[in-house]
């Protein structure tokens, strides 16, 4: 039963399907963004701008950014041997296609939380196909080349998303910026990243606050 299950989800077909429901559930919760203000699947500042154009109509910046995000990340699937769910995913899937759609006037998908599932599920089956299919026509042994530098280049920006995210945290409140400020300085005491630390320290110390 176990190498039925390991051999199922090393299986080509089964990456589809993985990355279908992925997708369903993301492109979901940008519904729920779009109708209840809460649920989206990304960075802050990407919502911002999926929500410039919710509230100006000017989807340009979401459906340029985030599309193009998607269509690097489908090329660089293949040559590198993974698939980048928040660049690809969460970005491309759950703000570029449903800024383009909305842009278009095609507001349906977007607002019917069953047509967001069925329109997440079927992108996300997309993808997979498309990416399983270059991988399948590209030569043997080809390397990821530039690709590995993009990857390596997003990761060291993450490093300084911590300062930003404790300067973030004292302008919503003092509280939540001490609790930022201790998790980041724990997190790097034991060599760990400090934006994790000072989300966390963050909600921990001003969810305290508004409770008492």
């Amino acid at each position: 039963m176990k190498d039925n299950k390991k051999n199922f989800l090393l299986a080509d077909i089964s990456f589809p399907l993985l990355v279908g429901m992925a997708c369903a559930a993301i492109f979901a919760g940008t519904h729920m963004y779009v109708v209840h203000k809460v649920g989206a699947f990304n960075e802050i500042f990407v919502v911002k701008m999926l929500d410039q154009g919710l509230n100006g109509g000017d989807y340009a910046a979401a459906a340029g950014f985030a599309a193009g995000f998607l269509i690097a990340r489908i090329l660089e699937g293949p040559l590198v041997g993974l698939l980048d769910i928040g660049g690809a995913l969460m970005t491309g899937v759950g703000v570029g296609i449903p800024a383009l759609l909305l842009a278009s006037g095609i507001e349906t998908p977007v607002k019917n939380f069953p047509l967001a599932l069925i329109c997440g599920g079927v992108i996300g089956v997309l993808i997979g196909l498309i990416i399983i299919g270059i991988r399948k026509a590209m030569p043997e042994g080809m390397s990821a080349s530039g690709t590995g530098i993009m990857m390596g280049a997003g990761n060291a920006t993450g490093r300084f998303l911590g300062p930003l995210i404790i300067l973030s945290a004292i302008q919503y409140n003092i509280p939540a910026g001490i609790g930022a400020f201790l998790g980041a300085a724990l997190f790097y005491k034991y060599d760990r990243h400090i934006a994790g630390g000072a989300i966390i320290g963050a909600m921990l110390l001003g969810g305290l606050a508004l409770l008492f």
